[in-house]
């Protein structure tokens, strides 16, 4: 099969996917994993197989550049002591739990002969980052708290890096023949510190090239050219081209948009963005499921569930130790946000895709790859579909019953009002008797004075309905002055030209508040 039709059928499926959840009201990126595990077993479809090639030179650079570039960099600064702690140490104490969990485990059990410590930490370090898709869509769709979701994604975006370089400096330290602590923590900063660097310079050229163009094209290109150029120039010199992208795409969102693009082209550029999360999201997801093979799964069944409790358990501890210790900083977190960090932790593609890279003639490599799969599988379709439960368990969707409410008596009122407007109506045609008219007149008089009595009470008690308000107010004034210009340029009193630039202003601002309140 071509490649060219493996991408169409590959995109068609992910498309009857995303329709499918929509209307099972499952999370996507669950419904195109059981998509690939069901088309890859009934079927001999063979799509591209995620290879490291295929992630580092496609999926990584675009995923991680579109996350950075949206990561609002007050919201960063806010919450960087809690991100770094969770992304760098953080991971190197939950890699150590890990293996210290499981090795003991997986040699007791007798998964393996000659299961080593080393091996433990080797694993770990492949399965240590975390995925976070799922999770965020499951909580901007819920209403979860704003600031949780921002720890989720920074975290996740630092500590992919954390991650592949650890597994790097692991596996260098094992094939090398021994392992030296200093040399490793040495090479570790190395690697990142040039990362950070890198990124920041490109992000930097970036900001300076765009002051100079207003095309939203070629400032689109000039995104993906950091993003892809980062990371490939840090990988080049053997650094983190993880973390380069992540940093080139934070200063591209944050300060290259904001000092060089015009409203108008940063709309074009978020747009395109967005869209290619969608795209790669949808296809890598969609190769998770069809790069495992059920039966071997089915034949370590006990080995991945020792694996999964092992990883879980050595977040777990990570996250309520992390906690603990930011409750003496002005970062702390409730002890219920720890427990959703700790199952909100799901594993991707990155981890297999570390698997997969480790020599074909490693010791257990196919039981480590074999395990890998089977963790990143089960946490993909165990704690995502209980996600939404945990957080109802918990009391941290109580926006979204707030939004409920509020969508309810604001229907109320203006169906009230239309009624109350379609009688006023009916009575200057003589439909029916005055008599009648007065009496239906009071019946919907009194429907509307409830329903405005309902929004008061509600707009006076929670502050989520008073920024609703706000919001919408907001959105509306908007909307009149673009319908304003509109009419203005037909009416020939405004120019094209001027007509343009103000409406391409006003969609920016429209755009802006909608970001805000997403």
């Amino acid at each position: 099969m071509s490649s060219a039709l493996s991408l169409v059928l590959l995109f068609s499926l992910a498309t009857f996917v995303a329709i499918a959840t929509r209307v099972l009201r499952v999370p996507y990126t669950i419904g195109l994993v059981v998509a690939g595990l069901v088309v890859g077993t009934a079927t001999d479809f063979e799509p591209p197989h995620l290879t490291k090639d295929l992630l580092f030179a496609v999926f990584l650079p675009g995923l991680l550049y579109e996350a950075a570039f949206h990561l609002e960099f007050r919201k960063f600064w806010e919450n960087r002591v809690t991100i770094h702690v969770l992304a760098i140490p953080g991971l190197i104490a939950a890699v150590v739990l890990t293996a210290l969990l499981l090795t003991p485990a997986a040699n007791a059990l007798h998964f393996i002969d000659d299961f080593t410590l080393t091996d433990g930490f080797l694993f770990a370090a492949i399965i240590a980052a975390t995925d976070p898709v799922a999770v965020v869509s499951m909580f901007k769709s819920f209403g979860a708290p704003r600031r949780l979701t921002t720890l989720i994604e920074g975290e996740s975006l630092f500590n992919d890096g954390t991650s592949v370089v650890l597994f790097v400096v692991v596996l260098g330290a094992i094939s090398a023949g021994e392992v030296s602590l200093w040399k490793s923590v040495v090479d570790f900063l190395l690697v990142v510190g040039m990362g950070v660097l890198v990124g920041a310079a490109i992000g930097f050229l970036l900001a300076q090239v765009t002051r100079f163009l207003e095309d939203p094209m070629l400032e689109i290109t000039l995104t993906t050219i950091a993003a892809y150029g980062s990371f490939v120039l840090a990988e080049h010199f053997h650094f983190s081209g993880v973390i380069a992208t992540v940093v080139a795409g934070m200063l591209g969102g944050n300060y290259a948009a904001r000092i060089g693009m015009s409203p108008a082209t940063r709309v074009a550029v978020e747009s395109f963005w967005s869209y290619i999360a969608f795209a790669l999201n949808s296809i890598i997801f969609l190769l998770i499921g069809f790069e495992v093979s059920v039966s071997s799964l089915l034949s370590h069944w006990s080995a991945i569930l020792v694996a999964f409790a092992a990883v879980s358990l050595g977040r777990g501890l990570m996250v309520f130790a992390a906690t603990a210790f930011l409750r003496r900083t002005r970062e702390k977190i409730p002890w219920s946000w720890a427990t959703v960090l700790t199952w909100g932790g799901l594993r991707g593609g990155l981890s297999m895709v570390l698997a997969l890279g480790l020599p074909q003639d490693f010791p257990h490599r196919e039981f480590l790859v074999t395990v890998t799969f089977g963790v990143v599988v089960l946490s993909i379709l165990l704690q995502g579909l209980t996600m939404t439960a945990l957080l109802r368990r918990l009391g941290l969707l109580k926006e979204k019953a707030q939004r409920l409410t509020y969508e309810r008596a604001r229907g109320a009122l203006l169906i009230a009002q239309a009624a109350r407007a379609a009688i006023d109506a009916l009575a200057g045609k003589g439909y029916a008797a005055k008599a009648v008219i007065d009496e239906l007149r009071e019946v919907a008089s009194a429907r509307v004075e409830k329903a405005n009595a309902d929004l008061h009470a509600l707009g006076g008690e929670t502050q989520w309905v008073r920024h609703e308000q706000r919001f919408e107010i907001e959105r509306h004034l908007l909307q009149v002055e673009k319908d304003a210009a509109l009419a203005a340029r037909r009416e020939a009193t405004l120019g094209d030209e001027a007509a343009d630039a103000l409406i391409a202003d006003i969609d920016a601002r429209l755009h802006a508040i909608e970001e805000r309140d997403a």
